[in-house]
């Protein structure tokens, strides 16, 4: 069994935060900017953002869907389409680690 903190989402286990890591970093990289993340994904991308430390910040109204953004350095990020028609990018790396960019500055994403 691997050694390390396993990660419980409503739709999904990990054995270990670099499996979930793996999981959604690969999920990211099917998708292109602007490209609306499918019903599968978005179940899970929906219980990752709860793990979020700011996600009633993120989620605001209701989560419409998802997409993918073009972020910082010609990297991609996910992003939460609100009901109200806002949008707010969110780190798939936070969520897994439940660290923010201030504690953990070398990932360099926004919270």
């Amino acid at each position: 069994m691997p050694k390390g903190t396993p990660v419980i989402l409503d739709t999904k286990s990990f054995q270990t935060k670099k499996q979930a890591l793996a999981y959604f970093k690969a999920m990211l990289a099917r998708y292109v900017p602007e490209e609306i993340v499918d019903d599968a994904d978005m179940a899970h991308l929906n219980a990752l953002l709860k793990r979020h430390p700011e996600a009633a910040e993120k989620i605001g109204l209701g989560v419409h869907h998802f997409e993918v953004m073009s972020a910082e350095y010609g990297t991609n990020c996910f992003g939460v389409v609100r009901r109200d028609g806002t949008r707010i990018d969110f780190s798939y790396v936070v969520c897994v680690t439940n660290e923010t960019t201030a504690s953990h500055p070398r990932l360099g994403l926004s919270p």
